[in-house]
């Protein structure tokens, strides 16, 4: 894992980073169907051996407002584009649901929960890999193609982000972005002022000191 992937999990081991993450860059519709405020992080002993040592990145559970069904939420930091990243996102929601099977922690009917898959991205080359599985696959014979695996993930490009439109509300994640993908000493002197501005207080004192690692 690189200094990119570890800063990263340190700093998306927090709550208040993947919930600004999602309320900032989630589209508005999916927002409304889903409580940020039921963010819980699942830990090593609630994770199989076989996807922590697949997955090392980060794994949280909120809940869907109807019903309060629970929505799975697979974190993924990558600072190189992976050509196969749709096919490691199969391979760890599948790992994921197999997990909760074994451990009898499905929903109501025992059926499987809906998982989505984030890939966060900041290279500095812009993505180019496809975020589907299908089109990694060679076009299989007439009438099976129902029979072919699919996947997709939701892939947030930093470096294609509008950084004009980023760090001005508040957000955190935005302005990790803005620090990542600055173009100027000016611009960082402005977001450091406004993170010292938005972190201060004793409870966040844990996310400050990630942020300073």
């Amino acid at each position: 894992m690189d200094e990119h992937d570890t800063s990263y999990k340190l700093l998306f081991a927090h709550d208040r980073m993947v919930r600004d993450l999602l309320a900032g860059f989630l589209p508005p519709a999916w927002l409304t169907r889903l409580d940020l405020h039921s963010l819980q992080k699942l830990h090593d002993g609630h994770v199989s051996d076989d996807l922590r040592g697949r997955h090392g990145d980060a794994i949280w559970r909120l809940c869907r407002r109807e019903e309060r069904r629970p929505l799975y939420l697979l974190l993924e930091f990558q600072s190189s584009v992976d050509p196969f990243m749709a096919l490691r996102v199969l391979v760890y929601t599948g790992l994921l649901h197999q997990d909760l099977a074994r451990r009898g922690a499905l929903g109501t009917g025992r059926r499987l929960p809906a998982v989505l898959p984030v890939v966060l991205y900041n290279g500095e080359r812009r993505w180019r890999a496809s975020t589907r599985l299908g089109p990694l696959i060679e076009t299989p014979p007439p009438d099976l193609e129902d029979f072919q695996p699919e996947q997709r993930f939701l892939l947030i490009d930093e470096g294609a982000c509008d950084l004009d439109l980023l760090g001005h509300d508040n957000n955190l994640v935005a302005a990790l972005f803005r620090l990542e993908h600055h173009r100027s000493s000016d611009e960082v002197a402005t977001v450091l002022a406004r993170l010292i501005k938005w972190l201060a207080g004793p409870e966040l004192a844990s996310l400050r000191r990630a942020f300073l690692t």
